[in-house]
Parts: structure tokens; C-alpha cells; sequence
């Protein structure tokens, strides 16, 4: 079949990604565990390799895997877990096959790679059962604490202490013991709950992602010696987590992100607002100078 330099280039591509593909599930099958998902993951590379012969049959021509795209999937699955690899890279899939259905006539394989293409995406739907996606509810609890009340505390304590270093000491202070007092009631909700989540790693997960929390909200108080400029800081920061956190959660567990990082956002910030005139009228009540 004779096909224009237009169609040509964009075969090209589509091989590109199918190939690149292929290296990236395989690479993934090696280190994933269980027989039954280390097998599906094979399978989905072996489709991905037969797609690629697909459209080389047109093209008469070979194409090398985007390496950097291969590197790129693998590091991410590796630190943020494979769910989240798998899914993030199964969106990007999603957009190709929009293009895919544009060569459906001179093409007429298309029809079978974007049938595997949504095969593929059901499968991994359910592919993976993570510990971290398991105690995704305990690190939302210590995540969400953190943001809530150390936002509103470090803007009370703005107003109200003036002075950085004071203000990093109370937040500090603030937070471990709050955090250790969350990580406790956590240990003791699951317990008391019916599920199959270990109470000890659940206190862990919500005391480690409460603490760190804290941490780089008072970071700028550390190191900054204009209060007001540190308080920004520290409400930018909170605006960074929870946009990385809700990205992070629609990825992998297939929920709406607008939605709850606005919900998120919107109740971190009012808190700091109110606790802020809070500190401001207790400074101006109270006769305390610090």
C-alpha cells in the first residue's frame, strides 16, 4: 500500500511509542511481584511489540524506543510505586489512540491494537494491590491534619509571636507532639476496625506523612527572618503537597482531581485566614509582648 508522507510520519511515531512501550513493560514485568501480574505484564509487552510489526509493515522501516521515556516510567514506578507508573503511562496511551483512529481506513490492523489498547487498560485497572495505595486513607488523615491545623497554627503564630525562630520552636513543637497524638489515634482506630490493615504500619503512614508535613512547612521559618514572606512560603508549600498528593491519588486510584485538591486547598487556607485574625486580635486583647 502506497500511504502520503503525512500518514507515513505519523505511523512512524505510533511505532515509536508502541516499541518504547514494549521495553517499558517488560523492564516493569522484572521487578513487579506475583507470577499471575508479572505474566499479564509480559503479555501487554508482547502486544506492544506485535503493534509495533504492524505499522513497520507499512512503513517499511525501523524505529529505536524513546530510551529517556524507558528511564523516565522506570524511576517513577520505582519511588512512587507501580500503580502509579502503570496508570500514569496507560493516560498517555489514552491520547495516542485518539490519534490511532485517524489511519483506521488506510490502516485497517487499527482496529485490533485499539482493542488491546483498551484490553490492556482494563487490566491494569485492577492489576496491583500496593501497600501504599492499601493505607492511602491513613496517610489522607495525616496529611490533611497537618496541612489543616499547622497552617492555621503557623498563621496564629505569625500575628502573634513576630519573631521567626520563635515560630519555627512552637510549630515544631506543635506538630511532633500532634503528630505522635494522630499516629496514636490511628493505632487505635484500626485496631478497633474491622479490616484487614495493620494498625502499627496505619499509625506509621499517618505519623510519617503528618511529620513530614510539618517539616517543610517550617522550613521557611528556619531559614527566612521576615515573618510575612515565611508565612507565604509556608502557604505555598501546603498548596504544592496537597496538589502532588490529590495528582498522585487520581493517578493511581482513579479519582477525580479537581474536585478534592480545591476541597483541600479551600479548607487549608480558610483555617490559616481564620486562625491568622485570631492571632491578630489576641495580640491586640491580650497584653503579652513576646
Amino acid at each position: 500500500m502506497t500511504i502520503d508522507p503525512q500518514t507515513k510520519s505519523m505511523l512512524l511515531q505510533f511505532q515509536k511509542n508502541e516499541i518504547t512501550e514494549h521495553h517499558i513493560y517488560l523492564k516493569l514485568s522484572r521487578i513487579i511481584k506475583g507470577e499471575k501480574n508479572r505474566a499479564l505484564l509480559k503479555k501487554i509487552a508482547a502486544d506492544e511489540r506485535d503493534h509495533y510489526f504492524i505499522f513497520k509493515k507499512y512503513t517499511n522501516e525501523d524505529v529505536r524506543p524513546d530510551h529517556a521515556r524507558i528511564v523516565w516510567y522506570y524511576l517513577i514506578s520505582r519511588i512512587f510505586g507501580l500503580s502509579f507508573g502503570l496508570k500514569l503511562m496507560e493516560r498517555g496511551e489514552g491520547n495516542a489512540q485518539k490519534q490511532y483512529g485517524r489511519v483506521t481506513n488506510p490502516i485497517v490492523e487499527v482496529e485490533k491494537i485499539l482493542t488491546d489498547e483498551d484490553a490492556h487498560e482494563n487490566a491494569l485497572l485492577n492489576l496491583l494491590d500496593e501497600e501504599m495505595l492499601q493505607y492511602t486513607g491513613s496517610m489522607v488523615l495525616g496529611l490533611n491534619d497537618a496541612l489543616v491545623e499547622l497552617t492555621g497554627a503557623l498563621a496564629g503564630f505569625t500575628l502573634a509571636l513576630r519573631n521567626t525562630k520563635l515560630i519555627a520552636l512552637v510549630g515544631l513543637v506543635t506538630g511532633i507532639s500532634a503528630a505522635l497524638s494522630m499516629a496514636s489515634s490511628e493505632y487505635l482506630s484500626t485496631k478497633s476496625e474491622e479490616t484487614n490493615k495493620n494498625p502499627l504500619k496505619a499509625s506509621v503512614y499517618t505519623g510519617v506523612a503528618y511529620l513530614a508535613t510539618v517539616f517543610i512547612l517550617i522550613t521557611p521559618y528556619l531559614i527566612g527572618t521576615n515573618y510575612f514572606a515565611c508565612l507565604g512560603a509556608a502557604l505555598m508549600a501546603a498548596v504544592v503537597i496537597i496538589f502532588c498528593f490529590n495528582y498522585y491519588i487520581s493517578v493511581a486510584k482513579d479519582r477525580p482531581f479537581k474536585k478534592h485538591f480545591l476541597e483541600m486547598v479551600g479548607l487549608s487556607l480558610g483555617v490559616a485566614v481564620i486562625s491568622f485574625l485570631i492571632g491578630f486580635l489576641l495580640r491586640k486583647i491580650l497584653p503579652v509582648e513576646v
